[in-house]
């Protein structure tokens, strides 16, 4: 029996999560294009077929989606956004260390953040602003859980604890576990 790679076991886990709970949705770059590779790493292959009205592709717009992701937590939904590479998480700073991280306090705990945002880590070929670890910048936002799978094993754990929590939650996963 061949081991199964932490994409793998991601996109089954996203799969399972959006089978159990019609709130999750997924949102970023390239994740649901047809005939596409699934986002920059296969994580969401083969995803839209199943969920054409819940695979949602955005424009380059990190600080974008991740306002999108963020309304539509507060409304009740939970979103999964795939940030290609975690890089590109500075721009969408104001809206992590601003907005996502502060809403449950700043609403007295009436809003929930229910929000996970996926971006992957690590050097590879891909470019020098491709290639950061980025994990650092977030530990200290007040409001945030912080998580980085080891294993196809944590990766299912950690994704599946993280949709089902109502405070938002980074997975930061590295490129050569894939």
């Amino acid at each position: 029996m061949a081991k199964q790679t932490i994409a793998d076991a991601l996109r089954e886990c996203i799969r399972g999560e959006m089978r159990r709970d019609e709130r999750v949705f997924c949102i970023g770059e390239d994740i649901a294009i047809p005939g596409g590779w699934g986002g920059a790493f296969t994580v969401t292959l083969g995803l839209e077929e199943e969920f054409p009205d819940r695979m949602i592709n955005t424009p380059i717009s990190e600080n974008g989606f991740t306002g999108v992701a963020l309304g539509a937590a507060m409304m009740g939904m939970r979103p999964i956004a795939d940030v290609q590479y975690s890089d590109f998480l500075f721009c969408a700073m104001d809206q992590m260390a601003n907005q996502v991280a502060k809403m449950r306090y700043m609403s007295g705990g009436k809003l929930t953040v229910p929000l996970v945002m996926r971006a992957p880590v690590g050097v590879t070929g891909r470019g020098s602003q491709h290639a950061q670890n980025v994990e650092v910048f977030f530990l200290p936002l007040p409001g945030v859980k912080i998580c980085c799978p080891a294993t196809a094993y944590d990766a299912v754990g950690l994704l599946r604890s993280a949709v089902r929590c109502d405070d938002p939650v980074m997975i930061f996963e590295h490129k050569l576990l894939y």
